[in-house]
């Protein structure tokens, strides 16, 4: 999302900086974060409080408290209303954090500058590439268009039979038209599909659990636990490092469509039945170069999410997204995309390590 902005003061308030604590106001209020360089000269939503010390020596201490299980019980159970809940600055002010030594300021400022060191690397990385991705690809420039466009009726009446506009967006197409040469992403796996429904009964005993959003938040807070019972199958709900996991639900703008590669960490972890899981074959690809291709925000996103369905909250299916066509650009690019992406999900893996530690 882009806006057009002037250069005023409650403007250049709005802006990010490396280092900023935020503090989620609304929804899921009391969730801590930290600003790395990805955010920077990015407007940050009016939901999330910003955090400053008074003393920058403590701010890594301040971090560890928010992010703590203390921390958080402290500020969440602040909240008000019914629907959307909410915090406000007054709220948050009046929380005590307990005070240490220098010394444990000091090493807390080390780990938290290692946390945003770590996540600039996988930023960049990530960045390097869908570069390289794009370059390989050498795509069309397409220019979107107000006028209207049209589409034969076999391209509409053949396979799914999509109707929608959105599934035959030109931008899309010229996408795919680009591709020298592709397989669909059912011939490059060893499954792609999703889980039934189960009914959740939390327990503090039980296996952690992470929704969708949770999956797909910066290190979540891990406050839900799900009890499991030998012979009840939930062992069909854990993943495996390397398995690429997509959101199947939410706006076409937002979480749907999302993707991330698995790490020992999600191993750990009871995933809800709301996402896609997708296992390489890596006889026939690289996990990372796999992401790369159906994440790329120009030459991938665009051609897995037109296939979403639904008005309220779209879903996409797995034999939809089975079919995703995946460009391929010969072994020594997709090694070189491959080696970038999965730099980028082992640090960004280790910031989140490094974190629950802190």
């Amino acid at each position: 999302k882009w806006l057009a902005i002037g250069k005023t003061t409650a403007v250049k308030k709005r802006l990010a900086k490396q280092g900023t604590i935020l503090v989620m106001a609304s929804a899921t209020p009391g969730r801590a974060t930290i600003t790395t360089k990805a955010h920077e000269n990015a407007i940050i939503s009016h939901h999330f409080m910003r955090v400053e010390p008074k003393r920058p020596e403590a701010a890594g201490w301040l971090y560890a408290f928010l992010k703590s299980s203390l921390g958080y019980a402290m500020v969440s159970g602040s909240q008000y209303a019914s629907i959307i809940r909410h915090i406000e600055p007054s709220h948050l002010t009046k929380i005590p954090v307990p005070d240490v030594d220098d010394e444990t300021k000091a090493r807390m400022n080390q780990i938290m500058s290692r946390i945003v060191e770590l996540r600039n690397l996988a930023a960049s990385r990530t960045a390097a590439a869908e570069h390289v991705f794009h370059e390989a690809l050498n795509p069309p420039t397409f220019t979107a268009s107000e006028i209207g466009f049209s589409v034969s009726a076999r391209a509409m009446l053949g396979g799914r039979r999509r109707l929608e506009a959105a599934y035959h967006a030109p931008a899309a197409t010229a996408v795919v038209d680009a591709f020298d040469r592709s397989e669909p992403l059912q011939d490059l796996t060893k499954g792609v599909y999703w889980m039934s429904r189960f009914k959740r009964v939390y327990g503090d005993s039980g296996i952690p659990y992470l929704s969708a959003d949770e999956l797909f938040t910066i290190n979540p807070q891990m406050n839900k636990r799900i009890l499991v019972a030998p012979g009840d199958g939930h062992e069909k709900y854990f993943v495996e490092r390397d398995w690429i996991v997509m959101a199947c639900s939410g706006q076409v703008y937002g979480l749907n469509g999302a993707a991330m590669l698995m790490t020992p960490y999600h191993e750990r972890t009871f995933l809800s039945h709301d996402l896609i899981r997708i296992i390489p074959d890596k006889n026939k690809i690289r996990p990372g170069y796999l992401l790369t291709a159906l994440t790329h925000p120009t030459l991938g996103r665009p051609v897995l999410i037109r296939e979403a369905y639904g008005t309220s909250i779209p879903h996409l299916d797995p034999r939809d997204v089975a079919r995703f066509p995946v460009v391929r650009l010969g072994d020594t690019v997709e090694n070189r995309i491959a080696d970038l992406a999965e730099e980028a999900a082992r640090a960004r893996a280790e910031a989140d390590e490094i974190e629950r530690r802190m």
